[in-house]
């Protein structure tokens, strides 16, 4: 495998990429890489144990396999094919061990602003799915998807859903296929806090909706695609085994979150935030400062949720089978993490995310690194 650096495009340039092969995989090897002292994860501080089921990541063998992506948001895999989504450019970029890495195409009508912009993308049955900012409003779009690694095409959009709110901030944007077949939307508050306690408002809200964007009769909410309510801004979405499905979410200035997503449920936000124990809320599993954390995109493996952290510029990991434990990785080694995948070979592909405007870009940056498990 080589590492590739995606040439930013200018005016007029063509789609395709050029690829500039600069040797072997690079391997980063670093103190930070070591895990660090877990984090309390709780109002009364208590220290949690080492997880049992560790996914185990392995120091020292992190490689960046892929450099120069633009704000990069999203990862999504068709077989050995990874698709990258770019948050400003709205550039789909394809990466492809034979074919290296191109640009797939650009979505058109998003409208980056402050968070808004392209933003998640799944995949399912030869479409492609995009969540992202239009004028006055976020949508959920699909494009068919043909060719093969290294000469894939787009289709025309087809919007699936749209209406959701769109602002400045609190976006959400991470989609998700569940084990169901149904696809899920995370939905940020927009900026509308009271909004997300509103069950007829689909602001603050994780959606449940079919491929095609219809309201499956089994949601918890007769006619309504809101699957649970009372969120500020989930960026994480994923399912263990037994369909149990976690979220990640940004709280505002004492605790982020992880959350056991139930049908129905309400986690709060702005009523509460992080745990509360009052009747009618959900509490999150797991809180941590904002400084610490600020969670995005989530993947479960190995037994153990991994975990994007961007203003905690870290990796997370927390054992299914003690949700109470964490054990933390590569801190400030990498900068801010937007989102982790599992990868076809079961190795962790995470998303840096240092030239969205808030970080701090290194030469490279923005990458993909491979973070093999043991």
């Amino acid at each position: 495998m080589t590492t590739v650096r995606l040439t930013r495009r200018g005016p007029g340039a063509p789609r395709v990429v050029p690829i500039v092969v600069t040797g072997a995989l690079v391997a980063i090897t670093l103190a930070a890489c070591a895990p660090t002292s877990p984090v309390p994860t709780s109002p009364s501080p208590s220290t949690p144990s080492p997880p049992a089921d560790s996914g185990g990541i392995a120091p020292g063998r992190a490689s960046t396999i892929v450099e120069g992506l633009e704000a990069p948001w999203s990862i999504a895999f068709s077989g050995g094919t990874a698709f990258i989504s770019e948050r400003d450019t709205a550039r789909i970029v394809e990466v492809s061990g034979d074919a290296g890495l191109r640009e797939l195409g650009v979505i058109d009508g998003v409208a980056p602003r402050g968070e808004g912009g392209l933003l998640g993308i799944a995949l399912r049955d030869d479409w492609l799915y995009a969540y992202s900012t239009a004028v006055g409003e976020n949508r959920v779009q699909r494009f068919a998807l043909s060719g093969a690694p290294g000469s894939f095409e787009l289709g025309e959009a087809e919007t699936v859903f749209s209406g959701l709110p769109a602002a400045g901030n609190h976006n959400g944007g991470r989609i998700a296929f569940g084990p169901d077949g149904m696809l899920y939307v995370a939905v940020g508050d927009a900026g509308d806090r009271e909004a997300a306690q509103d069950r007829d408002s689909l602001a603050g809200k994780i959606l449940r909706i079919t491929p095609d964007g219809d309201v499956p009769e089994d949601n918890p909410f007769s006619g309504s695609p809101v699957y649970s309510l009372g969120h500020r801004n989930p960026q994480g979405l994923a399912w263990d085994e037994h369909g149990t499905l976690y979220a990640s979410e940004f709280g505002q200035d004492t605790w982020d979150e992880l959350n056991v997503i139930e049908a129905g449920g309400n986690y709060g936000w702005p009523t509460v935030e992080g745990i509360a124990d009052r009747d009618g809320f959900v509490d999150p599993v797991q809180q941590w400062s904002p400084g610490a954390a600020s969670p995005s995109g989530i993947a479960i493996a190995s037994g153990s949720i991994f975990i994007a952290n961007l203003r905690g510029e870290r990796l997370r990991e927390v054992p299914l089978s003690d949700l109470g434990a964490a054990h933390e990785y590569f801190v400030d080694a990498f900068g801010r993490l937007r989102d982790v995948v599992v990868a076809p070979d079961g190795a962790l592909w995470v998303l840096t995310n240092n030239t969205d405007g808030r970080g701090d870009p290194g030469q490279g940056d923005d990458r993909i690194v491979r973070i093999p498990l043991e």
